[in-house]
């Protein structure tokens, strides 16, 4: 099962365990505006899903109002559709919602979303009839699509006066209402009901989290191993070069210890090779040694390159 199905699922479960008469209503509502047609002649709504269309049979069944559920073969699948059409039936619908069909516009009543929960249950519908929600290991992203461009600004507005910071634009003549971010993702989905799939965005963000972090400390871990390699490889040659002209011992024993540390432990870091000696001596001291053999090294070169040059 697709992450998006999963969250309608328990959308839809959540959906038909409404208690209260104006939250099975608003429900209801929300199945109508976001319903392919509803207007003067009835509702139809067209779905893949079999558990949203009998959702939607049972919450206007619970209102008063009757309606049949019909399967169409496409080339794509199934589609399920719930329809309202019974002369009879209409009229209740539009007795339900207070509207005649006849509107030039849908737009949201709020007289019919009374209470918090009926705030969600509302949601939570247009979800279940226009709703999907990218999986999570690719994207943060929930869309509500509807072709009705002031149920969309409407809709819009009721989820950024409950702070999901939503966006509106239109795609392929159709209009989009989304949310991004796995905060707001995370908690609209547990308003709407989806706790398991809002649960499953916590726990997907956490292993980003924790994912990023080893990356980022395997990606300073590798720049310090390199950053390493290439401050011994560049003391090992100053030691080397001191070695080939006889010069290293005529240095000072300190300087004499150091470069046999090095030799003998070319991969160590400087922190590393500091536990070396007996006792052991301090980073900065080592690096100080280190760079008085580069130096020695550097000005030998030059001192034999003049004397090439006469």
């Amino acid at each position: 099962m697709s992450f998006a199905s999963q969250a309608r699922e328990e959308i839809a479960q959540r959906s038909l365990q409404l208690q209260k008469d104006c939250c099975v209503r608003a429900a209801a509502y929300g199945i109508a505006c976001f319903a392919k047609y509803f207007d003067a002649k009835g509702l139809v709504l067209q779905t893949e899903q079999e558990l949203t269309a009998r959702v939607a049979e049972q919450l206007f069944a619970r209102c008063g109002v009757q309606g049949t559920i019909t399967e169409k073969s496409r080339p794509s699948g199934v589609v399920y559709e719930f329809g309202i059409r019974e002369p009879e039936q209409v009229v209740r619908l539009h007795e339900l919602f207070g509207t005649t069909g006849s509107e030039t516009s849908l737009q949201i009543d709020p007289k019919l979303i009374r209470c918090q929960t009926c705030v969600s249950a509302y949601i939570g519908a247009a979800f279940l009839c226009g709703g999907t929600v990218t999986d999570p290991q690719k994207e943060y992203n929930l869309e509500f699509l509807t072709s009705r461009t002031n149920l969309a600004k409407d809709f819009e507005a009721l989820l950024a006066e409950h702070e999901f910071a939503p966006h509106r634009t239109r795609r392929n003549g159709v209009n989009l209402v989304y949310v991004k971010s796995c905060a707001n993702v995370e908690r609209i989905l547990a308003f709407m009901g989806a706790a398991q799939a809002a649960q499953q965005i916590g726990a997907q963000k956490a292993m980003k989290q924790v994912r990023n972090q080893i990356n980022r400390h395997t990606n300073c871990d590798t720049a310090n191993l390199g950053k390493t390699a290439r401050a011994n490889a560049q003391t090992l040659k100053a030691i080397r070069f001191l070695q080939e002209q006889k010069a290293l011992e005529t240095l000072p024993e300190v300087l004499q210890e150091a470069a046999a540390k090095r030799m003998e432990n070319p991969d160590l870091s400087l922190a590393a090779l500091c536990a070396c000696f007996d006792p052991p001596v301090s980073k900065s001291g080592l690096s100080h040694r280190m760079k008085k053999l580069e130096a020695l090294a550097q000005s030998m070169r030059e001192r034999m390159e003049q004397e090439e040059q006469h």
